[in-house]
């Protein structure tokens, strides 16, 4: 397994996780359950670790895609929104450790905490739609919006291209 392949393998966790840690921490609000609102924190943080690691793996990665020939430039722009993603998923988790320890400790903020991190990751999951799709379009020229896209297609598909012009 190269990094290009653990980097494809960890993207999803972060996304998934926290769509899911959203249903379930407002289901626990809702319902006043504490465990359900500890289950949303358990994922949240666990959705930390797994972007830590997605972007631990994001380097080889582009390294594999430019030899490709895929343009440097869109690689860039994933690359900037990934790390501002992460700057939210550090500060999600962060905060997601804080409301463990206030539900543990029955803290009289443990319920203010749980709305802030609700705010937060849902702050995260716009986040994510953007970095996700600037990272499938590396990739998958099908979903680009501009109209360059070719430029940015590996060489042997142009090379193909031009023979079935001829």
């Amino acid at each position: 397994m190269n990094q290009a392949h653990l980097h494809l393998v960890f993207n999803h966790f972060p996304i998934i996780g926290l769509f899911f840690g959203i249903g379930i921490l407002a289901y626990g609000i809702i319902k006043k359950q504490t465990i359900l609102v500890n289950t949303a924190y358990v994922m949240f943080i666990f959705c930390m670790i797994m972007a830590k690691a997605t972007m631990m793996t994001g380097e080889g990665a582009e390294e594999i895609v430019e030899e490709l020939g895929i343009s440097h430039d869109i690689i860039h722009e994933h690359e900037e929104l990934a790390e501002k993603f992460m700057k939210v998923l550090y500060a999600l988790g962060l905060l997601s450790i804080a409301g463990l320890v206030a539900n543990t400790k029955k803290h009289a903020k443990a319920s203010l905490v749980s709305y802030l991190v609700l705010v937060l990751a849902l702050a995260g999951l716009v986040f994510s739609k953007f970095v996700g799709t600037s990272g499938g379009e590396i990739r998958h020229t099908e979903i680009r919006t501009s109209n360059n896209s070719k430029a940015t297609l590996p060489e042997v598909y142009a090379h193909e291209k031009e023979s079935d012009d001829n």
